[in-house]
């Protein structure tokens, strides 16, 4: 049974342009972080004054990057992984750990989801503050969690049904090693 025209390739298809508007996003966080950072650099530099926060501001940067692409990642099979054993398997067993994996992701994420939605919300019972050079609510950093891990589980359901309607053996597109 193939994908065909049915509800879950329009909802694939539509999963998809959701993560590749998050991976625009991230671009442009990290195209705003290196302006930040040059900017920063240049007026330290020149004028011996600068942003005391861009530093802040970057290390921030790097984790809403991080969690705005990693199920983009995923969804291309470029997501960090050990594919060296893949690669030695035969066809058929490599499909198998595959199958195995994908499983354990989609088991892993949603234990995080539960976990990242009890922080964000003991943070913002709690009023906890974030006190460095900015000052904001801590529940801001931890709220794209819950989110994050739950598009990663849905990828791997996405990921899992290739695999079951696929040819029966390693994913190419994520082997690095041949």
């Amino acid at each position: 049974m193939g994908w065909g025209c049915s509800p879950v390739k329009k909802a694939s298809a539509a999963y998809e342009r959701l993560l590749n508007g998050l991976a625009a996003a991230a671009a442009l966080i990290l195209l705003g972080a290196v302006l930040l950072v040059t900017a920063d650099i240049l007026l330290r530099n020149l004028t011996r004054t600068g942003f005391p926060w861009a530093n802040e501001v970057s290390e921030y940067a790097l984790f809403f990057i991080t969690v705005l692409t990693a199920p983009w990642l995923l969804r291309r099979g470029q997501h960090i992984r050990l594919d060296l054993l893949l690669a030695a398997l035969p066809d058929r067993l490599a499909w198998a750990m595959e199958i195995v994996a994908d499983l354990v992701g989609f088991a892993v994420c949603v234990v995080l989801v539960r976990y990242s939605l009890i922080m964000t919300w003991d943070s913002w019972r709690l009023n906890s503050i974030t006190i460095k050079n900015l000052v904001f609510p801590e529940w801001w950093t931890l709220a794209p969690l819950p989110v994050c891990f739950i598009l990663l589980a849905v990828e791997f359901v996405f990921r899992f049904r290739r695999l079951l309607e696929g040819v029966k053996g390693r994913r190419h597109e994520a082997t690095s090693v041949s």
